[in-house]
């Protein structure tokens, strides 16, 4: 998976970045590594990297707002890299559309484990052999596509529409949905969409499911997913 992905990795801190840049490209990947949003920015439209690694605080344009702008123009994956995990630059990273976060300092190993995680479930959201939900009596199939009120799921053609209306969604969310509409009605906890959208084997953060999950509710409906308190979400048949 690693030979010829490239990686955009924006750090401004000198030491961190090279090791970092060294440390990815030992495990095959193609680094541009950047020391501001700025520059940051310009490789991303100019090179159209794979996935991008943000530092939260780099000068010229944060990577908060870099995320955001790339967001704008992209579906690419992001994940964000932050110095304290309980930094709410964490939350304003994922709402600003980041699929991910790694807390710094962080292990070589991890991130590499992180970034593959990301992209197989990007390939999974997006790619020819995505595998789709099977039909089920929450939704109404017809061809692969699942209907929920309003809400029009293709899961073949990986489309969604609202009253008619495309709505727009980046892999990630894609995959969070899709989860919701296999099992409509079934309550699924916070760890379990961790493991099964993340593809987190191990325990993650659940301010990631929680983000995204607020930001599919302003796509698809506020209604549309429902909070069961002490247990997780459902998506209302």
């Amino acid at each position: 998976m690693a030979e010829h992905t490239h990686v955009l990795f924006v750090e401004d801190d000198d030491v961190i970045r090279e090791a970092t840049q060294l440390a990815l490209e030992r495990d095959g990947f193609v680094v541009t590594a950047m020391p501001d949003g700025l520059q940051g920015l310009e490789a991303f439209r100019a090179d159209r990297p794979d996935i991008a690694l943000l530092d939260v605080m780099v000068p010229g344009l944060d990577g908060v707002s870099l995320c955001r702008r790339i967001r704008d123009e992209s579906t690419v994956p992001v994940i964000m890299l932050s110095a304290r995990a309980d930094s709410i630059d964490v939350v304003l990273g994922l709402e600003a559309g980041a699929d991910d976060y790694v807390t710094k300092p962080f292990d070589g190993a991890v991130l590499v484990a992180r970034i593959r995680a990301v992209l197989r479930r990007f390939g999974h959201a997006s790619g020819p052999d995505s595998a789709a939900p099977a039909a089920n009596e929450g939704g109404s199939p017809d061809g692969g596509v699942l209907h929920f009120g309003d809400l029009e799921i293709d899961t073949e053609g990986m489309e969604v529409r609202k009253d008619g209306a495309p709505v727009a969604l980046t892999p990630t969310e894609m995959r969070l949905l899709l989860e919701f509409s296999s099992a409509p009605g079934t309550v699924l906890s916070r760890d379990k969409l961790l493991e099964r959208v993340w593809d987190y084997g191990w325990g993650g953060d659940t301010r990631v499911v929680d983000v995204h999950v607020q930001r599919l509710r302003t796509k698809v409906g506020q209604d549309r997913i429902e909070t069961v308190r002490g247990f997780g979400y459902k998506l209302k048949a």
